[in-house]
């Protein structure tokens, strides 16, 4: 391949460096970013590791805006499981499938513009968020709690809400995967998912909740890793035109930009490469390349400049179609610029929606099944054993989860382990627990317990040893509820955990 001259700074590279969203390692803009920004790189993308506090958060965007005001600030900020702004925390919000849940789309439009609310004051103005993909499988090991549901007309609604809400704060929202990643067993970060189903139950199921949330204005969507052979049997969402063109933007025709997820996820990175793979996207119709989650760093910017500039310049890609797609990106950098500046005029008063509506719709979408005895509230010092199945890329391993924390502030003394999948058997791993927790009341908390068979069997032993434990599941909730209570969260973000914690407390009535 043909070098491009690096810090060429005529329009064809400009373009190419418009339609790229990456992310980058700091917390504050490495000099490297700064650069590219001052070059024509037009968006970044923020993650966990990029945030400390929200008053660190407003400075790297400042500093960011320094160098160019029309800079797009991108984040992964869906709220519940998936959280940026709250990574070391967790999030003050539940994620989709409590608020799909409670089913009350007034709500979710006051939680998301809320966020939205919290995002814009930190000076970000594009969110990755929400996902539109109906779980359709419940094994689906990576999208899960982060939809609103199983049912395509509840998650329809509820998309369209949350765009409601997010855009109504100032914040562009991203409808996700599509044309939809909810009946897949793989995960994209790994290996490219494949789903089988014909055209009738797509338009049925997965696509409904995209176009009926089309039709709400939503500033981006973001394109799914997936091959779907009823659309397109050769290539997957990302790079097919048949796809983009055909399907999203002239049957359901929606006109706004078109993000990919992740490139250097496996399923793009491990079959075309990134930098095919962007050319490929582009050339099919997506307006910007996300990449940063795991590569971020200059080489990887400037090596997809290349890749682009390189590709009109040998005609597989056209100039005009380039062209587009940044001026694509310089559309919603100039609404977002626009809303940033009517927020900046009206303030940052939250005006009618409640600052803890997070903790509002966390403790309305819990459910609480009663064993046969009655129950006794937990009022001693009790002893948590969490069953910590290995989180996906998406969510992360960083972000703590569970009721421990919320249990401790209510009952100080509270004792908590947490456990992995055992070596030995389910009895093994029991008995650790019934050593640790002596006499105290024990809390049992699981994720997702029905993808888990090692999960299971622990949790069966445990009820069936000590009948009085309290059994909480802060995943989807698909198995038959056991203890002496159960309590399902629908949602392991932080809040979730409180309204457990005041139900196992007795300080909470549940639902």
């Amino acid at each position: 391949m043909t070098t491009v001259v690096r810090g060429s700074s005529d329009t064809l590279t400009r373009d190419a460096l418009t339609v790229l969203q990456p992310g980058f390692v700091g917390t504050t803009a490495p000099d490297w970013l700064l650069r590219q920004i001052g070059e024509g790189l037009s968006a970044v993308g923020l993650f966990g590791r990029n945030i400390v506090t929200p008053e660190q958060l407003t400075a790297l965007t400042a500093q960011l805006r320094a160098e160019r005001d029309d800079v797009l600030v991108a984040i992964d900020e869906e709220g519940g499981d998936v959280t940026r702004l709250e990574v070391r925390d967790g999030s003050s919000f539940p994620g989709n499938y409590a608020l799909g849940t409670a089913d009350d789309t007034d709500l979710t439009r006051e939680v998301a513009r809320e966020l939205g609310r919290r995002l814009a004051a930190c000076g970000v103005d594009l969110n990755w968020a929400p996902s539109a993909d109906v779980n359709a499988n419940p094994d689906n090991p990576v999208i899960g709690v982060r939809s609103f549901g199983a049912d395509a007309r509840l998650v329809a609604r509820h998309t369209v809400a949350y765009v409601e809400g997010m855009q109504a704060s100032g914040v562009a929202a991203c409808i996700k995967h599509f044309p939809g990643h909810g009946d897949t067993n793989v995960d994209s970060h790994h290996a490219l998912p494949r789903i089988d189903v014909g055209l009738d139950t797509l338009h049925a199921r997965d696509l409904l909740p995209f176009r009926e949330a089309i039709a709400a204005g939503p500033k981006a969507v973001m394109s799914a890793h997936i091959l779907l052979p009823a659309l397109d049997a050769e290539r997957p969402a990302t790079l097919s035109p048949q796809i983009l063109r055909g399907l999203l933007r002239e049957e359901l025709g929606y006109e706004g930009l078109i993000i990919t997820d992740g490139i250097e996820m496996q399923a793009i990175a491990s079959t075309y490469g990134i930098e095919r793979g962007s050319v490929l996207a582009i050339a099919a119709g997506i307006d910007a390349i996300c990449v940063g989650g795991g590569l971020a760093d200059e080489a990887t910017v400037l090596g997809l400049r290349d890749a682009l500039v390189n590709a009109v310049r040998s005609g597989d890609l056209p100039e005009e179609r380039l062209a587009e797609a940044a001026a694509r990106v310089r559309g919603l950098a100039d609404w977002t610029r626009g809303a940033r500046s009517g927020a900046q005029q009206e303030g940052s008063a939250p005006d009618t929606v409640r600052a803890d509506i997070g903790l509002v719709a966390a403790r309305r979408a819990v459910r609480v099944t009663a064993g046969e005895l009655p129950y006794e509230p937990v009022t001693g010092t009790p002893y948590v054993a969490s069953f910590a199945p290995v989180a996906n890329i998406a969510v992360g391993d960083e972000t703590p989860w569970g009721v421990a924390p919320a249990l401790t502030e209510l009952l100080p003394g509270t004792v908590a382990d947490t456990y992995g999948e055992p070596e030995a058997d389910a009895s093994a791993l029991v008995s650790k627990v019934l050593a640790k927790a002596a006499d105290r009341r024990i809390v049992a908390v699981v994720r997702d317990v029905h993808r888990h068979p090692w999960m299971a069997a622990a949790l069966d032993a445990l009820v069936e040893t000590r009948p009085d434990t309290v059994v909480v599941e802060m995943g989807v909730n698909r198995a038959q509820p056991k203890g002496a209570l159960h309590i399902a969260t629908h949602g392991a973000a932080r809040v979730c955990g409180r309204a457990a914690a005041e139900v196992i407390t007795g300080q909470g009535a549940g639902a």
